[in-house]
């Protein structure tokens, strides 16, 4: 695939089609890292971890921190 530079106010840009972005995870308002390696342009998506929020949505929006966990027997001079 090819793609062509334009003029896009004092900079320029190029199009990534929606089936590239896609294949590449890449979403509109992505934020990625660009980097220049033997003349050739690289975009990377950083890693990021997510939110509470972002974890808590995986799980229904409940994160089931009530009640009391079970540590089991006491291993040293732990006093209960």
């Amino acid at each position: 695939m090819q793609a062509q530079v334009k003029t896009w106010g004092n900079s320029q840009g190029i199009r990534i089609p929606k089936e590239v972005l896609k294949e590449a995870a890449v979403a509109v308002n992505d934020v990625l890292d660009v980097k220049v390696s033997n003349g050739m342009i690289i975009l990377v998506k950083p890693f990021r971890h997510k939110t509470l929020e972002e974890r808590a949505a995986e799980f229904g929006g409940r994160l089931n921190l009530d009640g009391e966990f079970d540590w089991g027997e006491p291993v040293g001079r732990e006093i209960w």
